[in-house]
């Protein structure tokens, strides 16, 4: 304790707990590189059960598609609906639809974040075909298929890419949504957007359950990793 006259030395690293900008952004990259792994796992646990044949995992993918495959059967209104769907929202559809973003994103001066845009469609439009390759999972060979896609099945691209339209959609357009009736309509469309978009495929037969589960995880490794990324390379890169 002292006097009035007297001045209290504190040491250097109470006066002053900011970090420094190079501490900061080493920090950020830290967490980055960290959040990405972990959403990373069940997408490496994933396909590891796949090329490893393992047998619990057939069976639930074999009785999922047994189960939609007969319901897709018995209501045609129901498979035309799921056509239509992933027709709508299918990877070159939402290509095109994040062309156009990116050119409106140029027009209103959002440059960054018209490139983030630019940089997570196309990486992930480049990552899903390569893993398709690696795995060479084949598709289900269903009696009296209500539906055709040739390729190969894991992950799905069409899971994949609604995932990346859905991030891309939050990321862009939550912080414009100043009513809560607006940012709950921008919840809302992005969930579909995912989640329909990849059941879709299941539904009609063209895919596993876990070939569409691969692709949403990877959708939200793809969108953590980009954003980090502009983030870390420049901390307002995502609101310019």
């Amino acid at each position: 304790m002292g006097s009035s006259g007297q001045r209290i030395l504190v040491p250097s690293t109470w006066r002053d707990r900011r970090l420094h900008p190079d501490d900061s952004r080493g920090l950020r990259l830290t967490l980055a590189v960290g959040a990405g792994g972990l959403v990373l796992v069940p997408f490496t646990l994933l396909a590891a059960l796949v090329l490893a044949g393992w047998a619990p995992l057939h069976r639930l993918d074999g009785a999922v598609a047994d189960a939609l495959h007969g319901y897709a059967l018995d209501e045609p209104s129901w498979t035309a609906a799921m056509r239509l769907w992933t027709d709508v929202f299918g990877p070159m559809p939402l290509r095109a639809a994040a062309l156009l973003l990116v050119w409106w994103l140029l027009r209103d001066g959002a440059r960054r974040l018209a490139a983030w845009v630019a940089v997570t469609m196309l990486l992930g439009g480049l990552l899903g075909p390569v893993l398709k390759l690696l795995v060479g999972r084949p598709r289900p060979d269903l009696p009296d298929p209500v539906a055709q896609a040739p390729g190969l099945a894991f992950p799905s691209g069409h899971a994949l890419n609604g995932m990346l339209a859905a991030g891309v959609l939050l990321v862009v357009f939550l912080p414009r949504a100043r009513q809560p009736v607006t940012r709950l309509a921008v919840w809302t469309a992005a969930a579909l957007l995912g989640v329909v978009t990849g059941f879709s495929r299941v539904a009609l037969g063209v895919h596993w359950a876990s070939d569409v589960l691969a692709g949403w995880v990877l959708g939200v490794a793809v969108v953590a990793a980009t954003a980090a990324a502009f983030t870390i390379w420049r901390p307002e890169a995502l609101r310019s």
